[in-house]
């Protein structure tokens, strides 16, 4: 496997390749693809931290933990809240903070702060002709006029292998606590995750469990904030129930589960859809799925279904995207528009097809 320990090491492999290259960082999210395998593990470590200007920049193959414990030193956090794919795919190695980039992975903060590319401020990436591309830096002629931060978030590789990233970074929440209804079903969830999270009490999450019936919404912040807006949201949640309080431990706890969409273990393919939340109810009724979850309000659904389920054919036309994330491999279809733009960008970026053909991840 090939293991650049330097942005240049890297450029130079790039250059010299004959063949597409099948990225990976901890390979915790990782569908290898064809070609010979490069790992960016070796471009490793912090090179910047600033608290006080809130401003973390790090290799791209600097693991998850060691980004987080850094922050957390400080009272800091990751705003976007990453999710950990090891539960879902049954992965193992260390999570990277390039692979956090490389998918756009977002938790349940989202629907508050925004996904990972909201707090990306700056990317350094090699594109398919061995050039080292920086935001700000150098400028080349075929990507003039691009927001090189925005397209790196989520392009899965397909446009460059990611070198170092850096983020805006956010002061932790000193306690959280989530208020739970009981007994809901999805349409009736929906409703009650809408009005909470269009109420002036800053909720930073809310999902629903069809299973248990459990509506869960968090708040977060200073101890005496977190009690007073606990409060006001309870009365905002009266109309649906009763809403029992969480402690901390056992909020972090869920939260952490829901992040991870723990709901999805056991056999079968797991689908990921990314719909309007007055969709869901529908949505998941005709998936008939063996187990669902929502996140984001109901914009996010997570459902595990028998292996080789065409999920897309069973639900037709809607509006919103389904891409199947465990199981055989899946490349979501495009629409004609965006298809072609996508097809331009990667004709841009990498000429010799290195990175495009690939369903690998800088993961």
């Amino acid at each position: 496997m090939l293991r650049p320990e330097t942005e240049e090491h890297l450029a130079e492999i790039v250059r010299g390749a004959n063949g597409p290259l099948s990225v990976r960082g901890g390979a915790t999210r990782h569908r290898p693809g064809p070609g010979e395998a490069l790992t960016t593990a070796g471009l490793t470590g912090i090179t910047l931290y600033e608290p006080g200007a809130l401003t973390l920049v790090a290799r791209a193959g600097t693991p998850m933990a060691e980004v987080e414990a850094a922050l957390a030193a400080e009272g800091q956090r990751l705003p976007f809240e990453p999710m950990d794919h090891r539960p879902l795919l049954g992965t193992t190695g260390e999570p990277t903070i390039g692979g956090a980039v490389a998918l756009n992975v977002s938790g349940p903060r989202r629907v508050q702060a925004g996904a990972c590319r909201d707090s990306l401020i700056g990317v350094r990436f090699v594109d398919g002709e061995g050039t080292l591309v920086k935001n700000g830096g150098r400028v080349m002629k075929n990507v003039t006029g691009y927001d090189l931060v925005k397209l790196m978030a989520g392009a899965r590789g397909t446009l460059g292998i990611l070198s170092e990233v850096s983020f805006k970074v956010l002061p932790a929440a000193a306690t959280e606590a989530t208020l739970r209804l009981s007994g809901l079903d999805v349409a009736e969830a929906v409703k009650a995750m809408a009005a909470g999270l269009s109420s002036p009490f800053e909720v930073t999450a809310a999902a629903h469990d069809p299973a248990t019936g459990e509506t869960s919404l968090r708040i977060e912040g200073l101890a005496g904030s977190v009690a007073y807006r606990a409060g006001e949201l309870t009365r905002v949640l009266a109309p649906f129930g009763t809403a029992e309080m969480l402690e901390p431990e056992t909020s972090t706890a869920l939260w952490t589960d829901i992040r991870d969409a723990r709901a999805m273990a056991g056999d079968g393919d797991v689908w990921r859809l990314s719909v309007r939340p007055s969709h869901a109810p529908d949505l998941v009724a005709r998936a008939g799925a063996e187990a669902a979850l929502l996140d984001w309000g109901g914009g996010l659904i997570w459902l595990r279904l028998p292996e080789g389920t065409d999920l897309r054919a069973r639900l037709g036309g809607f509006g919103g995207h389904a891409t199947r994330v465990r199981g055989a491999a899946d490349v979501p279809p495009e629409a004609p528009v965006l298809a072609a733009l996508t097809r331009g960008l990667r004709e841009r970026f990498d000429p010799r097809g290195l990175f495009s053909p690939a369903l690998g991840e800088n993961a």
